[in-house]
């Protein structure tokens, strides 16, 4: 009887073995498959077809929807995506431009923001994402010699075409009010910050409105990565 109920207890023990490996292994290839699908999401490039010519306004055939506002490049780095705008700044962070659900998100600007990019401070956010997809692509502009080779690009409206002229990197915490409180915000206020707290700056052209690009920073809740630019009418 004895030797029956160990032979039992020792079958039921590796029934149980094998179906925990089993739900390991179910386990592991959906985490891989779903981070998978979130860089293919992340680093899908079909929205370039609706990328406007050089100089050119955004037109109104041309946008992916409504809430596509803009587009923006920065020269030689994968930088290159049409900018939403949302009622929030929540209704992008899971959506993509074609309004469909997407963990990686959308590039967009803030809500509080001109869609023109007419104020004085601009704020746009894009998520981390690995090898560089969507604003993971910032990180590389905290090597000074990256920074300076890669210090143009474009920002394309309905109304005219902007060029983005880069001139320093910054690390934050998302509850700064100076940086992460765009309205009203004035040119003077943003500078005055970053001459003390810049990990790269470059004295810009003064009276030049700024925009800001900014991603989650440091494996964190909490810290952001921003570099800023000054944009010019072409």
């Amino acid at each position: 009887m004895g030797n029956r109920l160990i032979k039992i207890l020792d079958k039921s023990l590796d029934t149980v073995i094998v179906i925990v490996c089993i739900l390991l292994l179910l386990i592991g290839t959906y985490s891989l498959m779903d981070n998978l699908w979130l860089y293919e999401n992340a680093t899908d490039r079909s929205s370039l077809t609706y990328k406007p010519a050089l100089d050119e306004p955004l037109q109104e055939e041309k946008r992916i929807s409504e809430n596509q506002i803009a587009w923006i490049t920065v020269n030689d780095t994968d930088i290159d995506y049409p900018v939403m705008q949302g009622k929030d700044n929540y209704e992008y962070l899971n959506k993509d431009p074609y309004g469909e659900f997407s963990l990686s998100g959308s590039i967009f600007l803030d809500a509080r923001n001109d869609p023109d990019f007419k104020d004085d401070y601009s704020l746009i956010y894009g998520h981390h994402m690995e090898k560089g997809a969507m604003f993971g692509a910032l990180d590389d502009f905290q090597d000074r010699a990256y920074f300076d080779q890669r210090r143009s690009g474009t920002i394309m409206t309905d109304e005219r075409s902007y060029e983005l002229r880069l001139f320093a990197v910054c690390s934050a915490e998302a509850n700064e009010t100076v940086l992460f409180d765009p309205q009203g915000r004035t040119i003077s206020e943003v500078l005055a910050f970053l001459r003390g707290k810049a990990i790269i700056y470059n004295e810009p052209t003064e009276g030049e409105r700024i925009v800001a690009l900014s991603t989650c920073s440091g494996g964190t809740s909490i810290m952001r990565l921003l570099v800023f630019g000054t944009i010019h009418e072409r």
